[in-house]
């Protein structure tokens, strides 16, 4: 046996009770969303069959005109007391059904007091075929009106009796009984079936419309799950980058429109990765957890939308009024994860909690304003809070020279500087004390702009290594130092400095063998500083790498000494072939307590059994006083300034390859 889509619906319907209401109240439903159109239908179809009802009084005048002035006055009765029973009955908001049920009853009354009076005129013929017409209210009850099936039946059925009764008094031909009786009994079953069908197929399409209803609204949900799903951070439950990027172009869009002012906020968790090593990816995941949800919770009364940006790092967006208002929302944000207190026992810096470094940009009137610029000003913001010893706020300064709108283009810049000979090299001397002789030089990266302009490393360099350029400038750098100053064998070392990128990044240690290889040089006349004060995890693949090079005979220099945090760690993990002092300690020297501080730290080098060397010589003084505290190796103004290769003119000690040896020159 098949069913049709309705039958299916409502099966259905009656098996899933979870989902499904019961036939019983799937009508019940049925009968209350079509009251609207049902009491509507209802007044239409009324209003339309009076007029057509009173105007039949036309064929009374032709056909029983004996009679007519009575079938007449009681056609203007019935349908004048039909059609204000009805009106009466809209104003008293009454049920359709009793709606329906004055209908039915109006139908019935029509024909009968139609019918009563008629069948007292003598045209007897005449009334004989007029009769035929009262087929009408019957085809009226169960096709013109939307009665329900038994409203229908009950009011045809009464319709039918009343005529079989009017035909047995009015005519006694057999033959016109059997003719006429025929066929108001094959047009009382004719039209009942067919309303029987009507009232079923309106319910199996009221099914057909809920089950499409019911498809549409899961769709629906879906779709807003889905939505949902691709705008959410799963980890954290806060909105993802693609959400943010999203609110990001509207509240541009408000500011170019109508400069509503907004602000963005970088939130970067500070060490973090060292948090993840030791304590667990899960433990990891839940401190980002607990992360995102108290800057959710703080941000809630500066109405500002918290987002995961990526990694470890959050980003917030809010409006403001005032700068105040910038710096409010910024150390909101970094004092309520400092609040939380998470213990950070692995941290370098001298504190055991969980904190964030917050970098923050913001719109302001400017000559070529673009949405890219606020986040990449935020994130130079949030550099420079995680350089100045993190747990710290930035607000981007667009007064400050580093920040200028010269700087923009750097990024780009840096991408054709090795093949548009923007970067150049130049090098400072370094003295061995004992001697009194040039023993090697440092090599400078300098970069100019396509005027000519020069660029500071302090703003390129992090640039570069943001970007990923720092890994091609670095090889670039060795390759030519190696190409201008030792392949003459006239300075026995040259030292270049090296990112943490560089470090990290599998095959550097290949790609520098392979360039000493090319231009003939020995590893050991090669030196790489590594800077104290960078950001670099000791992990496994840095000091694979940083074994890798000694293994090449390339030395390894800690620089900048002092200034940072890691350099006992450093010292205790690596054995570095020279350590050199920042120049801050020799600068503090004058004083009793600086010299006792730079005393202790060559001490502490020199039982480490490293080889020292001094940067920042800038007086005779200084270099006197390192002479007598047995310095190594020092460096300075007042040793050499730095110098491209072609200008560099320095009494220096020629390096002997083939013995390692020095021989005068």
């Amino acid at each position: 046996m098949k069913h049709s889509l309705a039958d299916v619906v409502e099966l259905d319907l009656h098996a899933d009770a979870s989902r499904k209401r019961s036939a019983d109240t799937m009508r019940a439903i049925f009968l209350e969303e079509a009251d609207t159109k049902r009491r509507l239908a209802i007044r239409r179809g009324l209003w339309a069959s009076g007029p057509i009802y009173l105007m039949f009084s036309l064929t009374d005048f032709l056909l029983i005109p004996d009679v007519a002035v009575h079938t007449i006055f009681l056609r203007f009765v019935v349908g004048i007391l039909a059609l204000m029973t009805l009106e009466m009955q809209i104003r008293g908001a009454v049920k359709t059904d009793q709606m329906d049920l004055t209908c039915a009853a109006a139908v019935v009354s029509s024909y009968i007091g139609w019918l009563l009076p008629a069948m007292m005129t003598s045209h007897v013929t005449n009334m004989s075929y007029y009769m035929v017409f009262g087929a009408i209210f019957m085809m009226g009850a169960n096709l013109f009106f939307t009665f329900n099936f038994k409203l229908s039946l009950v009011a045809s059925s009464l319709i039918l009796g009343i005529y079989f009764v009017a035909l047995s008094y009015f005519h006694e031909d057999i033959y016109y009984l059997i003719a006429f009786g025929t066929f108001y009994l094959t047009c009382f079953v004719f039209t009942s079936y067919v309303n029987l069908r009507l009232n079923r197929e309106r319910y199996h399409v009221f099914l057909n419309a809920m089950e499409a209803k019911v498809q549409q609204r899961e769709a629906e949900d879906r779709g807003r799950a889905l939505l949902r799903l691709s705008n959410t951070d799963p980890l954290t439950g806060l909105e993802n980058r693609r959400a943010i990027d999203e609110r990001l172009r509207h509240l541009w869009d408000g500011w170019m429109e109508s400069q509503r002012n907004f602000a963005v906020f970088l939130i970067d968790v500070d060490f973090f990765k060292k948090y993840n090593d030791f304590y667990g990816h899960q433990e990891g995941d839940r401190c980002l957890i607990q992360v995102a949800q108290t800057l959710q919770t703080s941000m809630a009364r500066f109405d500002a939308v918290i987002g995961r940006y990526g990694g470890e790092e959050f980003i917030a967006l809010a409006s403001f009024r005032s700068a105040k208002d910038i710096e409010d929302i910024a150390e909101t944000l970094r004092q309520t994860v400092e609040d939380l207190s998470l213990t950070h026992e692995r941290r370098r810096d001298g504190t055991s909690i969980i904190t964030v470094s917050v970098g923050a940009s913001f719109t302001r009137p400017q000559p070529d304003p673009k949405l890219e610029r606020i986040i990449n000003e935020a994130d130079r913001a949030l550099y420079l809070a995680k350089a100045n010893g993190r747990n710290t706020v930035k607000l981007f300064d667009p007064n400050d020279p580093h920040n200028s709108d010269d700087t923009e283009n750097v990024a780009a810049l840096l991408n054709i500087a090795i093949a548009q000979d923007l970067v150049s090299l130049v090098y400072q001397p370094i003295k061995n004390l004992s001697s009194d002789k040039i023993m090697g030089v440092e090599a400078l990266m300098r970069l100019r702009l396509l005027d000519g302009t020069l660029v500071p490393p302090s703003i390129f360099i992090p640039i570069a290594e943001r970007n990923g350029v720092i890994m091609d400038l670095g090889l670039w750098a060795i390759r030519t130092v190696c190409q201008q100053v030792l392949s003459c064998d006239k300075i026995s070392v040259v030292s270049v400095n090296v990112s943490p990128i560089q470090l990290k990044s599998p095959g550097f240690a290949t790609s520098v063998a392979a360039i000493l290889g090319e231009v003939g040089v020995a590893g050991g006349r090669l030196a790489l500083e590594i800077t104290e004060g960078l950001e670099m995890d000791m992990n496994s693949d840095v000091l694979r790498c940083i074994s890798d090079l000694k293994t090449l005979g390339v030395r390894i220099w800690l620089d900048d000494f002092g200034t940072g945090f890691a350099g006992l760690s450093w010292l205790r993990l690596i054995d570095f072939d020279t350590v050199k002092i920042d120049k801050s300690f020799l600068h503090d020297a004058h004083t009793p307590r600086g010299k006792v501080m730079l005393n202790d730290i060559i001490g502490l080098i020199r039982n480490r059994g490293h080889k020292i060397l001094v940067e920042g010589v800038e007086t005779a003084e200084q270099l006197e006083l390192l002479k007598e505290l047995r310095i190594d190796q020092v460096q300075g103004y007042y040793v050499g300034r730095p110098a491209p290769i072609d200008k560099f003119r320095l009494e220096t000690t020629p390096y002997l390859p083939r013995t390692g040896l020095m021989r005068p020159a």
